[in-house]
């Protein structure tokens, strides 16, 4: 970006002060570090639960197979019931002291992960974490759109996300480790309690709205706040919250997250014991290999965010890596029982053709839905992402359970994100707009 620009919408508008421009490049590392570390440790106290699950949690609390992926999934089904709920609230609060206050809940919820030793307890604690967790991320991507704009925000968008496949790299390799070092109990409480602590820098660094930061000049926030409005022109407004839940074009959206969610969540769950499995590794190697798709995930956003932002194209940027993950989950499952270095190679296009098109999906909500919507289409969402990943990280476990391999829920796994990247195609990429209103051109 040339000093005296700043390139939105597809154009550069040379009439941006070389001092404006500056400024708004601030926002990249004043507000979304904080945005990556507050998710990257939401993610650390929900992910690291398949690494517990490989290292003998159920025979250490003398639990079933069946009973050990319903703790699992207990999360997601508070994550789900929640979230459209949690969402109105922060419509209603301050988002930024809302994240504050939930940052110290779940990080005591996940240390208590390895505290706790009855069943039920540890049910209910594995709920209200996620409970606490259910208005995070719709709350992060709606921060982001009163910050960036369209051209911008597909890219803003997997910055953010891509902190859970970072998380799940560094976090798949430490833990392993760890949990050889201290057992899985210690784990989980070392790992519960930075989110305690990052709560108060959290507060002390981020503001809900532009005009809110000390470090945005009023010449930065005028030209911001007028591009985002100048945005808005172009979407047709809406009457009522319901009546944008209610649109087809959300309805499909909220199941092809669904689909998808269930195939990633049940691979993140399952994919240490599938491994350690495969191979009958020690659970510092198993960590090790369980990382690597996610490496390969990482690389893999990064391009594709940049590529939509590029070009706008929104969709043709999510549907072809939902199939290729599909397709390649299933060769793996076909190789299972033959090559476990094949199968990993699946596992691992797998999993990096899942995280890709993050950054894209999201950034066609708020081209399709006023300001006064985009929350609560955004926790619908992800609400409904978060009961595909009880289904997936529930029935891929208990599918285990009950045949005694993992053949069945890479089954299932593939189907679901095949099934989504159909669904994928039907989505008219035109979307709703005000009579007149000219989109820019995304083929």
């Amino acid at each position: 970006m040339d000093s005296g620009s700043l390139s939105t919408e597809g154009r550069s508008f040379t009439n941006v002060s070389a001092a404006v421009a500056s400024v708004l490049r601030r926002r990249w590392w004043y507000l979304l570090p904080a945005v990556f570390i507050t998710y990257s440790l939401a993610y650390v106290d929900r992910a690291n639960y398949g690494l517990g699950a490989a290292a003998g949690l159920a025979a250490t609390l003398h639990i079933t197979g069946k009973q050990n992926s319903l703790l699992g999934a207990l999360f997601f089904l508070g994550y789900f019931a929640f979230q459209l709920p949690g969402t109105i609230l922060v419509g209603k609060r301050s988002p930024v002291r809302l994240i504050f206050v939930l940052l110290g809940v779940w990080g005591v919820l996940a240390a208590l992960t390895g505290v706790i030793r009855i069943f039920w307890a540890l049910a209910l604690d594995r709920f209200f974490l996620g409970v606490a967790e259910s208005c995070i991320f719709p709350a992060m991507l709606l921060l982001l759109t009163r910050w960036f704009t369209r051209s911008e925000r597909s890219r803003a968008n997997t910055l953010l996300i891509i902190a859970n496949p970072v998380t799940v790299l560094w976090m798949s390799v430490m833990t392993g480790y760890l949990i050889e070092a201290v057992g899985w109990q210690r784990a989980f409480i070392y790992e519960g309690l930075p989110a305690v602590l990052w709560a108060v820098a959290w507060i002390v660094t981020v503001r809900d709205r532009p005009e809110q930061a000390k470090w945005m000049t009023p010449e930065a926030i005028e030209f911001l706040e007028g591009r985002l409005d100048e945005e808005q022109l172009a979407v047709a407004p809406v009457k009522a919250i319901r009546t944008a839940l209610l649109r087809g074009d959300v309805i499909l959206l909220s199941i092809v997250y669904f689909c998808w969610s269930l195939g990633i969540y049940g691979f993140v769950l399952w994919l240490p014991t599938i491994v350690r499995r495969g191979a009958d590794l020690s659970m510092g190697t198993t960590g090790l290999l369980s990382a690597i798709p996610y490496l390969a995930g990482i690389l893999l956003m990064l391009f594709a965010a940049h590529r939509s932002d590029k070009t706008l194209r929104r969709k043709t940027m999510v549907w072809p890596f939902l199939l290729i993950a599909g397709l390649a989950l299933y060769g793996s499952f076909l190789s299972a029982s033959s090559s476990f270095p094949i199968a990993f190679a699946g596992l691992i296009i797998a999993g990096a053709c899942m995280y890709a098109p993050y950054g894209p999906f999201f950034a066609i909500i708020p081209e399709r839905v006023p300001r006064s919507a985009t929350a609560e289409v955004l926790a619908f969402v992800n609400s409904a992402g978060a009961l595909g990943a009880f289904v997936g990280s529930y029935f891929v476990g208990w599918l285990q359970a009950a045949t005694g391999n993992a053949r069945a829920g890479y089954l299932l796994m593939a189907g679901a994100l095949v099934c989504s990247a159909i669904l994928m195609l039907l989505l008219n990429e035109k979307g709703h707009q005000r009579n007149g209103a000219v989109r820019e051109n995304e083929s």
